[in-house]
């Protein structure tokens, strides 16, 4: 496997953490923040209001021991509250679309399926689901989110 990350969500102050976070480990962005402005309209999914499109849709920044956090504003107006135990995902980074779909369907199998595995506006093949104890998951491969 390529890697893991902890994913993390925050109540609109995604960015303000980041910040933070860079300033205190002294390292850069992996990528662009991607805001939820930046996404292609879903079918389906109303129209973002302007207070959503600058919020972060997905942010990741290295920290030390090849050690990836990645955070996103948790949008109760978009159907993803934040809840205090629900805010933290393992993201597995795999090294080939095999091996995301093998690993999705293992680790999720009993448990809720959030996003199935598909290719992803940002580059990424891309799934996420609870597993049967609860635990959050993401399954990425390709471009780093």
């Amino acid at each position: 496997m390529a890697g893991v990350s902890t994913y993390l969500n925050f109540d609109g102050t995604t960015e303000a953490a980041f910040e933070f976070y860079k300033s205190v480990f002294g390292t850069e962005y992996e990528s662009p923040i991607y805001r939820f402005g930046d996404m292609p309209p879903q079918e389906g999914m109303p129209p973002l209001s302007d207070a959503f499109k600058d919020k972060v849709l997905n942010v990741s920044l290295p920290i030390a021991g090849g050690h990836i956090p990645m955070g996103t504003d948790a949008m109760e107006g978009m159907g993803h509250p934040l809840v205090m135990g629900t805010n933290v995902h393992i993201m597995v980074h795999t090294d080939s679309r095999d091996e995301a779909d093998a690993l999705f369907a293992k680790l999720s199998d009993g448990g809720q399926v959030e996003m199935p595995m598909a290719d992803m506006f940002w580059g990424s093949y891309y799934g996420s689901f609870q597993d049967k104890f609860g635990l959050n998951w993401m399954i990425n491969f390709g471009t780093p989110q």
